[in-house]
């Protein structure tokens, strides 16, 4: 398992786009992809989960992937959070 910690750098946080994203990106891995926010513990591949989650810029995000491809499904996740994906 691999994982590291972010702060949402995007305005708006997860709402729709950036949830859809992100899902869209991590479903694409055979890895587990969990997001820890504080005490709640979301998966990465659900839009639905990510969006419930109410993850707000300035958040801090641990990623944590855990599967065979889990060092590329961590570096896709760090890659669109820190990119405030693209907004």
């Amino acid at each position: 398992m691999v994982s590291k910690t972010l702060t949402v750098k995007n305005a708006q946080g997860f709402h729709m786009r950036p949830a859809t994203v992100f899902a869209g990106a991590m479903g694409k891995f055979d890895s587990q992809i969990t997001l820890e926010v504080g005490q709640k513990k979301v998966d990465g591949k659900s839009v639905m989960n990510l969006i419930a989650a109410c993850i707000k810029c300035g958040a801090t995000v641990t990623v944590c992937c855990d599967g065979a491809d889990e060092q590329a499904a961590l570096d896709t996740a760090v890659e669109l959070i820190e990119s405030g994906f693209g907004e």
